[in-house]
C-alpha cells in the first residue's frame, strides 16, 4: 500500500529525512523532496501494520507529525507519530488492540514576551520603562 509523508514547505531546511520502523530507524534512509509547495515521500509499506515514525529536520531537530493516526510512547521517554496502513473500520479495531493513542498532544505555541514600553504595552510599562 502507498503512503505519502508530507510537511508543508513552510519548513525551513536543508533536509528533511523521515525515519520510523519501516526503515530501521535509519537517519538517512528516506530523504523528502520538496515539490508542489510541500515536503514529501511516497512509501510502499506493509498493510494491516501501524509503523512508529519521526521527522528529523536537518540532522538535528526530532518532530512529529501532528496529522499522524495515532500517537505510541517511544523507548526514549518521548511520543512518535504512528501511521496505520489500514481501512477505516479496522483502523478502529486496531487502535483499541495496540498500545497507540488517539490524543493529539497540544500544539505547543511559541512564548510571547511582551518588551518593556514597547508597541502594545500599558500606559504603566511604558513609563517604567523610561
Amino acid at each position: 500500500m502507498q503512503v505519502t509523508f508530507s510537511l508543508p514547505s513552510s519548513f525551513w531546511a536543508d533536509t528533511i529525512h523521515l525515519v520510523g520502523d519501516f526503515n530501521g530507524w535509519d537517519a538517512h534512509a528516506t530523504t523528502l523532496r520538496l515539490e508542489d509547495n510541500r515536503w514529501s515521500v511516497t512509501l510502499e509499506l506493509d498493510a494491516e501494520r501501524s509503523y512508529q515514525y519521526r521527522y528529523l529536520i536537518n540532522g538535528t531537530e526530532w518532530i512529529n507529525d501532528w496529522k499522524a493516526d495515532a500517537f505510541a510512547r517511544s523507548e526514549q521517554g518521548g511520543e512518535n507519530s504512528v501511521v496505520i496502513t489500514m481501512l477505516p473500520q479496522e483502523t478502529a479495531e486496531m487502535v483499541g488492540s495496540h498500545p497507540v493513542s488517539r490524543y493529539t498532544p497540544p500544539r505547543q505555541r511559541p512564548a510571547l514576551r511582551l518588551l518593556q514600553g514597547g508597541a502594545g504595552a500599558s500606559e504603566k510599562e511604558q513609563q517604567q520603562a523610561v
